[in-house]
C-alpha cells in the first residue's frame, strides 16, 4: 500500500480511484521487483511509478531515484507532478531536474542533496562520470518512454547508466510501446502489459487529397470542426515553420513547438498552448513522447508518422484521462498503405473523410 499521505494527495488532486494498471505496477514495484509497463499513452503510468516510489523515499539527504525522460518538456512535467504530489502529501521529499545550468545543477546536488532527480541520460551519466552524482545511493532508477532510448544512439547511455549502478538497484521500464524483448540488464522483471495498445477513447480519421493541398485540408479542418485546441505534427523543423507561418497568416492563435528551439523558446509555446492562449500547436516528434495537455482534442497528423509506434505516441497526445478526441491524418493517394498497416499492426479502424470537413 502506498502511503496514507498520499492517498489524501489523490484525494486533493481528485483521483478517487487507481486503474488497475496502476494498482499492478504499485504492489510490484513496492515488491521492489523489476519492472516493465507497457500501458496505452494518458493512461497514468507516471501516477504508476511515482505514488510507489515515493512511499519507499526514506528520510534521508540523498538520491534515492534517479527518472531518465527524453525531453526536457517530457523532464518538467514529471517534476510538476511530483512536487504536486509532495506539496498536497506534506511528505519530506525532495526533488530536482538535472537540466539547465551545470554549475547550479551541481550546486543544487550538493546542498540539497534531492532524493528525487528527473534527467536526460546525457546529463546523468555525465555527472555521474564526475562523481557528482553518487549513483551508489540510487535505490530505484526509471527509464521513461524506454523504447525510444533503446532503438537509438542513447542506448549505450542507457547501459552505462546501469552498469554504474549498485547490482540490487530497481529498474523500472514505462512505454506505450514497449514490447516483451529480453532486457538482459533486468532481474527477473514483472511486465505489466495492457493489450490495448492504443487508447479507445479516439476516433481515427483520415483525408485524401493531392500534396500541394494538405495545408487547405487543414486549414478546413480549423475552421469548420473549430477543434478546442488542436496539435499539429509534420516530420521536419522546415514544413513546422511554413506551417505556423501559414496558419498566422490565416488568422488562427498558434504556436510553434521545435527541436531547434532554445528551452525558454520551447516552454514559452507550450505554456500558451496549455493556457489558451493559443489553441493550435504545430511540432515536430518532439512533443509526441509523454507530453500532457489535458485538453487536446484533435491530433493531426500532416505529414504522416514514420510508423506504428510513432502514430501511437502522436495519437495519444488526445484523449487522455478518459477525455475522448480525434487523430487525423492527412495523406496523399500514395500513402494509403501506410493507414492500412496502422489498422493492421495496431488493430485500430479509420474512417476516410470527405475533403470538405463540417
Amino acid at each position: 500500500m502506498i502511503k496514507s499521505e498520499l492517498q489524501k494527495a489523490l484525494e486533493l488532486q481528485n483521483i478517487q480511484e487507481l486503474t488497475q494498471m496502476q494498482q499492478e505496477a504499485i504492489e510490484k514495484i513496492m515488491s521492489n521487483n523489476d519492472v516493465v509497463i507497457a500501458s496505452p499513452t494518458g493512461s497514468g503510468k507516471t501516477l504508476a511509478f511515482l505514488l510507489p516510489l515515493m512511499s519507499q523515499v526514506e528520510n534521508i539527504k540523498q538520491c534515492q531515484v534517479l527518472i531518465l525522460a527524453p525531453t526536457s518538456e517530457l523532464i518538467i512535467q514529471i517534476l510538476e507532478q511530483t512536487r504536486l504530489l509532495i506539496k498536497n502529501s506534506q511528505l519530506p521529499i525532495t526533488c530536482s531536474s538535472l537540466i539547465g545550468n551545470p554549475s547550479r545543477v551541481i550546486e543544487n546536488i550538493k546542498k540539497q542533496k534531492p532524493n528525487i532527480l528527473v534527467s536526460t541520460p546525457e546529463r546523468a551519466l555525465d555527472l555521474i562520470a564526475q562523481k557528482k552524482l553518487p549513483a551508489h545511493t540510487i535505490k530505484s532508477l526509471v527509464i521513461d518512454e524506454a523504447d525510444y532510448f533503446f532503438n537509438n544512439e542513447h542506448n549505450a547511455k542507457i547501459k552505462n547508466i546501469i552498469k554504474a549502478l549498485q547490482k540490487q538497484t530497481q529498474i523500472i521500464l514505462c512505454s506505450a510501446t514497449l514490447t516483451q524483448d529480453n532486457y538482459d540488464f533486468l532481474k527477473a522483471p514483472s511486465f505489466i502489459n495492457v493489450q490495448d495498445k492504443v487508447n479507445k477513447n479516439i476516433s481515427h480519421q483520415f483525408f485524401v487529397t493531392e500534396f500541394r493541398k494538405k495545408f487547405d485540408i487543414l486549414n478546413n479542418i480549423l475552421n469548420k470542426q473549430a477543434p478546442k485546441s488542436s496539435l499539429v505534427f509534420v516530420n521536419n523543423i522546415h514544413e513546422a515553420q511554413i506551417v505556423y507561418d501559414k496558419l498566422l497568416h490565416n488568422g488562427f492563435k498558434a504556436s510553434i513547438l521545435t527541436s531547434n528551439q532554445n528551452k525558454q523558446e520551447r516552454a514559452n509555446s507550450l505554456l500558451n498552448f496549455r493556457n489558451n492562449k493559443t489553441n493550435v500547436l504545430i511540432s515536430s516528434d518532439v512533443s509526441a513522447r509523454g507530453l500532457d495537455v489535458p485538453n487536446i482534442s484533435h491530433v493531426i497528423s500532416l505529414d504522416v508518422p514514420p510508423n506504428s509506434n510513432s502514430y501511437i505516441h502522436r495519437a495519444g497526445r488526445c484523449a487522455r484521462f478518459n477525455n475522448f478526441g480525434t487523430s487525423i491524418c492527412i495523406i496523399t493517394k500514395g500513402e494509403i498503405k501506410t493507414i492500412s498497416d496502422y489498422e493492421k499492426n495496431l488493430s485500430i479502424s479509420f474512417e476516410c473523410e470527405k475533403n470538405n470537413p463540417t
